[in-house]
């Protein structure tokens, strides 16, 4: 195996820089690398590893001059210019395993916060107020769950979500699962049947440009007015300005976000809805799922640099 070099420019499990270095790669392990430095660290490495923080440009991949693979310790690919990298032949990983059963379990963590009030209800308790008789919520069971991506995290969500007895219809540009859809009574629907039907509308697809704004105001207006939408995908698929007027006029029961248009979303408009659950982009953010995506991700270097596809 070649002399490789992997520069890794974000904070991850140890288990990856391990992996690395007993397969005989040397580590730069560099967290808080700024965009500057990048620039001048890339040309000394064969491999370049990322999360969410560090964005690799064309820029980057211009100085990267021996640069041979770049990692998403993750799944979304969109802070990597993959059309740089395809056009100097360089190879692009990520992870899409790690996350999958870490962003299910939030989704359902954010529908029951909302079906129950939970936000609400703990707000209110550290305020000294007792406001039992306010909040009557619902229950998931009977609740149709409409799921945008049938992907990994789409159908690890289906697959939680039956077993409290939802109900789940399922779209995607590609054939959905036979054996899935037969194992959780899966409904197929085209995408505005699924968000007139749905109780709850969950969002697993990638930020492209036939995605961004996918859930626009007409969407919105095609959902119940007791619904509810939950985005842990990628900010830009749900146009906020549609879904802030959705909310604040009462047309849409409520929204959970984990995701947002520009991150961090501190100065986010959203923020003054009591119908909103807002999380900081915490989908894969578990012990467990940074942990089986660095060890998927190193596997996966180490395969690539020898040879093994």
């Amino acid at each position: 195996m070649a002399e490789h070099s992997a520069l890794i420019c974000d904070k991850v499990d140890p288990i990856l820089p391990k992996i690395l270095k007993d397969n005989g790669i040397r580590v730069s392990y560099e967290p808080e690398i700024t965009p500057e430095a990048l620039l001048e660290a890339a040309p000394a490495h064969t491999i370049i590893v990322v999360r969410s923080r560090t964005r690799v440009t064309a820029e980057v991949i211009g100085r990267a001059a021996s640069c041979q693979i770049v990692a998403r310790v993750g799944v979304g690919l969109d802070n990597i210019d993959t059309a740089a990298c395809e056009a100097r032949g360089i190879r692009v990983l990520n992870a899409v395993e790690g996350a999958m059963n870490a962003v299910a379990e939030l989704v359902l963590g954010l529908m029951l916060s909302m079906a129950r009030q939970i936000p609400r209800a703990d707000a209110a308790v550290r305020g000294g107020r007792w406001i039992k008789k306010d909040l009557v919520g619902s229950e998931l069971r009977g609740k149709y769950l409409g799921i945008v991506g049938m992907g990994n995290i789409g159908k690890r969500l289906a697959r939680l979500a039956r077993a409290l007895n939802m109900n789940i219809i399922g779209y995607d540009v590609v054939p959905i699962d036979a054996e899935l859809s037969r194992e959780v009574g899966l409904v197929k629907a085209d995408l505005d049947t699924l968000f007139q039907s749905s109780d709850y509308v969950s969002l697993h697809v990638p930020l492209l440009d036939s995605t961004k704004n996918l859930v626009d105001a007409r969407r919105l207006a095609l959902m119940k007015p007791t619904a509810r939408l939950i985005n842990t995908s990628r900010g830009g698929i749900v146009d906020e300005g549609a879904l802030y007027g959705a909310l604040s006029s009462g047309r849409l029961a409520g929204a959970a976000l984990d995701v947002f248009e520009v991150e961090p979303a501190t100065a986010s408009r959203l923020r003054g809805l009591e119908a909103m659950v807002l999380t900081p982009h915490i989908g894969a953010q578990t012990a467990e799922a940074q942990g089986l995506a660095a060890n998927v991700i190193g596997e996966k270097i180490v395969q690539a640099v020898r040879g093994v596809t």
